[in-house]
């Protein structure tokens, strides 16, 4: 009684049949096609690399012995392919030496049979290749997948690394982290002694702003300060929002006239800027206070933030809109 599968039934697998001799190809194919396996067939080792890269089989039957290219060849370079995924490869040869055995194994093939081809060894040998590929297959698959979550978990980290540093309205650091930082480049800056200045920023009036136009209109404007503030900075200089409508900017290797040249850029474009919030439109003040290490009275990090507050503070007290270094704070302040 025939075993071949009904019409309708699909494939068990596709076999590239490759071998230079076409009585053969002609019996393997009978043979196996009528076990429901598809059969494609190469004459030649390029022909069978032409057809393994254009679409990888399943499984491929390859002589050994072929003029120009023999299988031990096909093998290497199919198995050395990195653009091909795994493909298990019988060899097929007349000659049934340990010596050729040895030589097919080490081109990469998975298994060997001997002519003349004994046929239900050749099935059972063709079954048992074609469970170990799509064991490979579902193994790369799950690889595929560990990878894919790997990849999603560390974009998720970073997202919330990002989120537990940052301020969620100007996107600058938020005011733990801006200490933080402040900390290591303090340390930095003492050990090489490069200046290290801190500018502290602080939008006049904001409270009346939000009180007149509603704190939508001041989330805008902090939002654009903030704007400023990255586009006035240097890519090494580190940003963050202080608190409330307060910025503070570190600057390494800045001294103190630097760090006020900066505060001075800043404040002359939050002047110029026109804030908008739909149909509002807003102008804004700033007043900064600048202090450098090292310097008297900054021998810690707070020690810094400290006289720098006290010049933004006495810029708020003496007019607002300016701009103060800690070295002009009168003796005592």
């Amino acid at each position: 009684m025939s075993e071949r599968l009904p019409p309708q039934a699909a494939p068990r697998g596709r076999i590239l049949v490759v071998d230079d001799h076409p009585d053969n190809v002609e019996i393997i194919n009978a043979r196996l096609s009528s076990r429901g396996f598809e059969i494609e067939t190469a004459s030649n080792g390029q022909e069978a690399l032409d057809k393994v890269r254009a679409d990888p089989p399943q499984l491929i039957l390859l002589d050994v012995m072929m003029p120009v290219m023999d299988g031990y060849e096909v093998s290497r370079r199919i198995k050395t392919d990195a653009a091909l995924p795994y493909i298990p490869i019988i060899l097929v040869t007349a000659r049934d030496s340990t010596q050729d055995k040895v030589e097919g194994l080490d081109a990469g093939a998975d298994d060997y049979l001997t002519k003349p081809i004994n046929f239900p060894e050749l099935e059972a040998r063709v079954r048992s290749m074609l469970r170990i590929k799509r064991l490979q297959d579902e193994l790369d698959e799950k690889n595929r997948e560990l990878e894919h979550a790997n990849q999603e978990l560390e974009l998720a980290n970073r997202r919330l690394r990002k989120l537990s540093i940052t301020d969620g309205l100007t996107d600058l650091f938020n005011h733990r982290h801006i200490h933080e930082l402040l900390h290591e480049e303090f340390e930095r800056s003492r050990r090489s002694g490069e200046p290290l200045a801190v500018a502290m920023m602080d939008l006049d009036r904001f409270k009346q702003v939000n009180d007149t136009y509603g704190h939508p209109t001041g989330d805008v404007i902090l939002y654009e300060t903030a704007q400023l503030l990255r586009e006035t900075s240097r890519e090494i200089d580190m940003l963050g929002r202080y608190g409330g409508e307060e910025f503070m900017a570190i600057l390494p290797g800045t001294d103190e006239a630097a760090a006020a040249h900066f505060a001075e850029r800043l404040r002359r474009r939050v002047e110029e800027h026109v804030y908008r919030d739909e149909a509002t439109e807003v102008r804004m003040t700033t007043s900064c206070g600048v202090a450098s290490f090292p310097s008297a009275g900054a021998a810690t990090p707070d020690d810094l933030v400290k006289v720098a507050d006290e010049a933004l503070y006495l810029a708020k007290t003496s007019g607002r809109n300016r701009v103060v270094r800690a070295s002009t704070l009168p003796a005592g302040e």
